[in-house]
């Protein structure tokens, strides 16, 4: 990989994590979720002016990935009633690297060295394992919540594959990413709606600040990666991405003083290996 997508692709990690640590608002889990994606949405509207028009030819893969970002908005939501973010999350996002090789290979034909494919399993391996010590064990994770975390998974693993596809097809990443993001925050907005009406969307306002900071990171962040997959194997993009979870551990023990016990600093080394299988 080249080392200025390598160091671009972590920054977008780092911003992930950061925007998942600032997203603690106070707000539940739906509400949250839902302000990042109208201002993500509200932020791609913006630059949109300034960008060329995606290819014709992306149009269909761009109407597939918004519709399955927010699905995986959706499945994610689900899976924080059901169970605990710190087993979650880790479940959702660390089988998806694995699934998106796999399809990348079937699908695309985009093939790599061994090295390469146990970088990707051992951050994804990493990653799950961040899951079981998290909370009280992945024992105690509910049927409905493991169902979720699978689910989360596998719309992630979708949308990476179709992102991949499309940004190549677009003629332009960013205008991609962009359109992309405001069908999505188009989505999660009429699903607010179904579900809660327009009592959805008053609570926002009173964290609008960290709001738009998590939104402005968040979509830094898959901007960075949808710009990589035009350059660079999805896989390997999309496994070295999910070192978000490592800087999330990192960023917990340095600034929020959290007791990291000695798995997830074991689990950190597992993924700190794939990152360097990468870059090797």
């Amino acid at each position: 990989m080249d080392p200025v997508v390598f160091c671009a692709v972590l920054a977008a990690a780092g911003m992930h994590a950061g925007w998942n640590a600032v997203v603690k608002l106070g707000l539940d889990r739906f509400s949250s979720v839902l302000l990042v994606s109208i201002v993500q949405s509200g932020l791609a509207l913006l630059l949109i002016p300034a960008l060329p028009i995606p290819a014709i030819q992306s149009w269909p893969w761009l109407v597939a990935s918004a519709l399955l970002h927010s699905g995986y908005k959706i499945f994610l939501i689900r899976a924080y009633e059901h169970g605990d973010l710190s087993q979650v999350y880790p479940l959702a996002r660390g089988t998806a690297p694995v699934v998106v090789a796999i399809l990348g290979a079937l699908l695309l034909g985009e093939t790599t060295t061994p090295a390469k494919m146990l970088a990707v399993v051992s951050i994804g391996l990493g990653v799950v394992a961040m899951s079981l010590k998290g909370g009280e064990g992945l024992s105690s994770l509910s049927p409905k919540a493991l169902a979720y975390a699978m689910g989360t998974a596998a719309f992630t693993a979708a949308y990476t594959i179709i992102d991949g596809l499309g940004a190549r097809l677009s003629g332009n990443a960013s205008a991609f990413t962009m359109w992309m993001f405001v069908g999505d925050g188009i989505g999660m907005m009429i699903f607010a709606l179904a579900a809660r009406g327009w009592s959805a969307f008053p609570a926002l306002t009173a964290e609008w600040r960290s709001g738009l900071l998590a939104g402005a990171m968040s979509l830094g962040s898959y901007w960075i990666a949808i710009w990589a997959f035009t350059l660079a194997p999805i896989a390997l993009v999309a496994a070295l991405r999910e070192t978000s979870v490592l800087f999330a551990m990192l960023i917990g023990a340095a600034v929020l003083k959290e007791n990291v016990r000695f798995w997830r600093w074991a689990a950190g080394g597992l993924i700190l290996f794939g990152v360097i299988l990468i870059r090797v």
